[in-house]
């Protein structure tokens, strides 16, 4: 169910409405709860009974993974958890990947072909499963203890506004507003409504009309492409994958602190970013901390010397190239990323800054809009294609006509996510702070924005959400 389809936002004030009137933490829980089974159920009504038996596998284990178990036994529980979440993504997200990488290999010999699953990846599968890790990690490092309840654990693994595409949750973070929702004030419900229609006007006003032009122009031939289009198409996916996921996190953000509770920020300003280091500390945030906190300091960090240092960087974004799907082109995303990353240590962060923050911006971004050609191609032999486009080194033959409102959304989009990078930003910043009439005049555009991406939800064909798939 997407936050925007009439169906939510028609059941969503009737929920509101019951969770506002509940008395009680108990009955808060409870409404939310149900709530959100419902809401996950109604996208996927067979996995959601997986989710349920390992989220109680979880919470049984949890209680062996700290003192006084002997150690023995809390190692074995958590690599128990770790291989139960582990194996629910490996059979739904990449025993095809393989099974088809293993038949291609074997087929010069006639080896018998291995079956494919294809199974249906269920929404949001990688985003419940990293919070799930962390959730036995953390106690196990007793840094959590076990939820008080399996219902608190339910509550944590099912909460419906960050249930699709995060931003990743940690249970120790979330526990004390899970096992005590707090009543919900008018600031509340103003903050979280202005978040929400923020993040509805990103998706629905900027991504999904540059989206529509970034299929079809991925779809096509990229030998038919001329460098301008080429160029164009992989501008407005920059902005599109910004716009949309940030739109999400707004949207979640937004509805989770109208329900009382604060989730932190997925999004910083990432395409001011100054070198690919400042990029990926801004971009996808919570992914990105999961990644530093269960993966590259458990690999040694930059605690074992430089080469060790760049290894484990490769790895842990190879493996992030991986979580975002299984595909050849995300591991290749992960490996250009792991290349950049390693480049900045060695040199390119402190040539970048020495050429001023214009250039380096300039730059990283270049650098980033790459990486998200890579992302975007369907395989390694479209995405040489499309870099031969982009070089102009094609033959273009496609001259289908530009829809009038992508240049304009495409110049609002930059304009919105570059103003942060302008010596103007802070001074609009005071303004804001200082000047009433500024901040009702804000008010005034968010709700216009909010009705304008409603009339358009209800008219045009809805695209998913781009993360929606990972």
């Amino acid at each position: 169910m997407l936050f925007y389809e009439p169906l939510f936002l028609t059941v969503f004030p009737a929920f509101y409405a019951l969770y506002l009137l509940a008395r009680g933490t108990s009955a808060r829980k409870w409404v939310l709860l149900v709530a959100s089974t419902l809401f996950y159920l109604w996208g996927e009504p067979v996995f959601v009974l997986i989710l349920v038996a390992s989220t109680a596998l979880d919470y049984a284990l949890s209680f062996h993974l700290s003192d006084p178990s002997p150690c023995s036994v809390r190692r074995l529980a958590l690599a128990a958890g770790i291989v139960n979440n582990l194996g629910i993504l490996f059979v739904y997200k990449y025993a095809d990947f393989l099974a088809n990488n293993f038949n291609w290999a074997l087929s010069p010999f006639g080896a018998h072909r291995l079956p494919l699953l294809h199974l249906a990846l269920p929404i949001g599968i990688s985003f419940v499963v990293f919070e799930k890790i962390t959730y036995l990690v953390d106690t196990y490092r007793g840094i959590s203890k076990p939820a008080a309840t399996f219902w608190d654990y339910c509550l944590f693994v099912l909460f419906f506004p960050k249930l699709l595409a995060g931003p990743i949750l940690k249970y120790h973070e979330m526990r004390d507003q899970i096992a005590k929702p707090r009543t919900v004030e008018w600031s509340d419900f103003g903050f979280g409504f202005l978040r929400f229609s923020r993040g509805i006007g990103r998706k629905l006003l900027i991504a999904d009309p540059l989206g529509t032009f970034v299929n079809s122009v991925f779809a096509a031939d990229p030998a038919s492409l001329d460098a301008g289009r080429a160029w164009l198409a992989l501008a407005s996916f920059t902005l599109q994958i910004y716009f949309d996921f940030a739109g999400y996190s707004d949207m979640a953000i937004g509805l989770a602190r109208m329900l009382g509770f604060g989730l932190k920020e997925n999004f910083d300003k990432p395409y001011i970013s100054r070198s690919i280091t400042e990029f990926w500390r801004r971009w996808h945030i919570s992914l990105t901390t999961w990644i530093r906190d269960y993966l590259y300091k458990p690999l040694g960090g930059n605690r074992e010397g430089e080469a060790r240092t760049y290894l484990n960087l490769w790895i842990c974004f190879l493996l992030s190239g991986l979580w975002h799907g299984a595909s050849w082109n995300f591991v290749l995303w992960g490996a250009y990323n792991g290349l950049f990353l390693t480049l900045d240590r060695l040199f390119l962060r402190d040539a970048l800054e020495r050429c001023g923050p214009v250039i380096a911006t300039i730059a990283t971004l270049l650098i980033v809009m790459i990486g998200w050609a890579i992302f975007r191609s369907d395989s390694p032999a479209h995405l040489m294609t499309f870099l031969s486009a982009l070089s102009g080194l094609t033959h273009a033959t496609n001259a289908s006509e530009i829809p009038a409102e992508v240049p304009f959304t495409l110049v609002l989009g930059a304009f919105i996510s570059l103003l942060p990078a302008t010596a103007f930003y802070p001074a609009l910043i005071r303004a804001y702070d200082t000047n009433a009439w500024l901040r009702t005049l804000t008010v005034a555009a968010l709700v216009v924005i909010y009705v304008l991406a409603i009339a358009r939800a209800v008219t045009v064909p809805f695209q998913p959400f781009i993360y929606f798939r990972f």
